[in-house]
């Protein structure tokens, strides 16, 4: 089995995609902490509603990020592999994602 391959809803992701997604999260749940800092402190509503749009743009941007890895290397190794039902899933997944 590959190094990045997917099997049984895991996947084993080398250390710089880790590495690369745990440090946006990290940054987001800084972010997070943040704004729950700002609300104990009474901060000004628009000021945190600025903060919270920016999680928001993070947020999404860790989404496409993993969704394009997804999709170069699960959904990629799937097709190849004649499981078209992962392109279901990744429909699905879509469709969520754009509520």
């Amino acid at each position: 089995m590959e190094k990045n391959c997917c099997s049984n809803k895991t996947k084993e992701r080398s250390a710089q995609e880790y590495k690369k997604l745990v440090n946006r999260l990290s940054r987001i749940e800084g972010q997070i902490r943040g704004i729950k800092g700002m609300v104990e402190n009474d901060a000004y509503c628009t000021d945190i509603l600025i903060q919270v749009s920016a999680v928001n743009a993070a947020l999404n941007a860790f989404n496409k990020e993993l969704l394009a890895s997804h999709i170069k290397s699960c959904v990629a190794e799937d097709i190849r592999n004649g499981k078209d039902e992962t392109v279901d899933e990744l429909v699905t997944v879509l469709q969520k994602l754009m509520k």
